[in-house]
């Protein structure tokens, strides 16, 4: 029962927080959007606007704590960059932990975060992409422009989160632009956010986050695939690795 009630109370204060700190945090993205784009060269107003998505992720796991505990993990050193990151997903806060990557991200998103009030606004203005709202030609002509700004793109090509640890299967736009640019493929494992929050609830579990990017899989490992071939590679690698980190807690 008192374990219960501090949960509860953490959860408050942790929603109390959240609406706090976005309610700082939007004016500023919106002085950003109004007054810097119109004077300042277009590309670092884009840089400055992920940066600052960066912060707000990054404050989110800071508030989180002592429920959500967010552990970033580089067992290979930093990633090639720009580079293709592909997670699996088990929770709506997923997005939030690629805070924790290194480089400028853009994120492939569903639909639903472009609905949110201000925030939708400034994901689209930052350049994240729904996939279901563009053709896939239109997908692949921006993917390719980011990557030869030096932007790395970020996706859960499951498209939905899972409802459990099986990971689903994965769709295969990301892979077919990887073969087109040639861009190194980054698997990230994303292992205990599936109670933060489970899903159909919005109660935060106690639990510890990890971001485990691994090894690069490089375009001379993958160039002769087909994208069928290359999504069940990466997908294999996340797969296994996830067991490992599960059975050792």
């Amino acid at each position: 029962m008192l374990l219960r009630l501090q949960t509860v109370w953490l959860n408050l204060s942790f929603y109390f927080l959240f609406l706090a700190v976005s309610a700082l945090l939007i004016p500023v993205l919106i002085v950003i959007g109004v007054v810097f784009v119109p004077f300042g060269p277009w590309r670092r107003t884009m840089g400055r606007t992920r940066f600052l998505i960066k912060v707000y992720g990054h404050v989110m796991m800071v508030m989180g704590v002592p429920l959500l505990r967010v552990k970033g993990e580089r067992m290979h050193g930093k990633p090639p960059q720009p580079c293709i990151y592909i997670c699996n997903h088990r929770s709506a806060c997923d997005a939030f932990t690629m805070a924790m990557l290194p480089g400028e991200i853009v994120q492939v998103v569903n639909v639903w975060p472009f609905k949110l009030p201000v925030l939708g606004f400034f994901a689209k203005f930052a350049g994240y992409m729904s996939i279901r709202e563009m053709p896939p030609e239109e997908f692949m002509r921006r993917g390719e422009k980011f990557l030869e700004q030096g932007v790395s793109i970020a996706a859960f090509p499951e498209g939905t989160r899972a409802t459990s640890r099986q990971m689903g299967s994965f769709h295969g736009a990301l892979f077919r632009l990887a073969l087109r640019t040639g861009a190194p493929i980054v698997p990230v494992c994303l292992s205990g956010t599936e109670k933060s929050p489970p899903k159909g609830t919005l109660v935060l579990q106690p639990t510890t986050i990890r971001v485990r990017p691994l090894k690069p899989v490089m375009q001379e490992t993958y160039r002769d695939m087909s994208p069928f071939k290359l999504k069940n590679l990466v997908r294999g690698l996340i797969a296994e690795e996830l067991d490992r980190m599960e059975l050792a807690g």
